[in-house]
């Protein structure tokens, strides 16, 4: 049965078309959500690293040659 000059086979072929191009479409639109929620986790991830090496307290150094003897003059 042809419908506007298309056969069935023709008609069938471009639903399978027409699905897979929703397909793609649908799974783009996914991969790229997924990537700029990825990118936002990374993103913050990278701050708090930051914030937690800078806000690290630090103990005073050590002295470099140990205190002499005292000295008695005399």
């Amino acid at each position: 049965m042809k419908i506007a000059g298309i056969t069935l086979p023709g008609l069938a072929a471009l639903a399978v078309s027409v699905t897979l191009l929703w397909g793609c479409l649908i799974a783009e639109r996914i991969l790229e959500q997924r990537a700029v929620r990825e990118q936002a986790r990374a993103l913050h991830e990278i701050e708090l690293l930051r914030h937690r090496r800078s806000a690290e307290p630090v103990a005073d150094p050590l002295p470099r040659f140990p205190n002499p003897r005292p000295r008695t003059v005399g």
